[in-house]
């Protein structure tokens, strides 16, 4: 880890992304939260919203599964659920540069295992999501920056620190991602996601790109803004 690096992860001990809060815990440990994490998310979305359990409350069932799960296992894995964020996070100096990797692989698997899960309670047929190029990555892009940014601003940040809003903070970006851009885009705002979405059928091969490409940018980006407005 480069200096730079270790100054960040100084200025994060003890937040819900720090590594001292977390080193109690074995990667094993944090694999298996952040796959039970994005699993119910996952499941969730690919439930409520692809084969339309909830109707039109769909967000909110998301957004509500979102909450209790990082503040289920926050505290033992960081509660990422979304390789964009754990790339950002990484960046910030809040997660271990031996855990990225392992981390995006559970949360990748975990939304294939949700996706294949959710046929069960499937009644209606999926149709593949019909995307216009342009409003779907800047849909993508632009709720995925939000997403983490606020991420880093509440989870990572110590003036910030010892909040209990961070939870909700961050489903209500969700929530209002898919009630705003849902349509347009599918609202996946996350690479694991786009992966469950794939699996079942809404995403097709070739438009994996517009949710993929996007959705990093928009986590580095989203880093580098955080990083002049308030680092040090």
């Amino acid at each position: 880890m480069s200096t730079l690096k270790v100054h960040y992860s100084e200025n994060v001990q003890g937040h819900l992304f720090g590594v001292r809060g977390m080193t109690e815990h074995t990667l094993q440990q944090k694999l298996i939260a952040e796959f039970i994490g994005t699993f119910f998310l996952s499941l969730t979305i690919c439930t409520a919203a692809v084969h339309g359990s909830a109707g039109e409350y769909a967000p909110f069932a998301i957004a509500a599964t979102l909450m209790v799960m990082i503040y289920g296992v926050g505290h033992i894995s960081g509660a990422h659920f979304n390789p964009a964020v754990t790339v950002a996070v990484w960046l910030r100096g809040a997660c271990e540069k031996e855990n990225v990797v392992p981390y995006i692989v559970a949360q990748v698997i975990a939304g294939i295992f949700a996706a294949l899960a959710s046929e069960m309670f499937a009644e209606t047929s999926v149709n593949a999501l019909e995307m216009n190029t342009t409003q779907a990555v800047g849909a993508e892009f632009l709720y995925t920056f939000a997403l983490v940014f606020v991420i880093l601003n509440v989870a990572t940040t110590e003036a910030t620190d010892g909040n209990g809003y961070y939870g909700a903070a961050i489903s209500f970006v969700v929530l209002a991602g898919a009630l705003t851009v849902g349509e347009i885009s599918g609202g996946s705002f996350n690479p694991a996601v786009t992966g469950a979405l794939f699996t079942s059928g809404v995403v097709e091969a070739a438009d994996l790109w517009m949710h993929l490409v996007p959705q990093f940018v928009a986590g580095i980006l989203a880093f580098q803004a955080y990083k002049i407005m308030v680092m040090r």
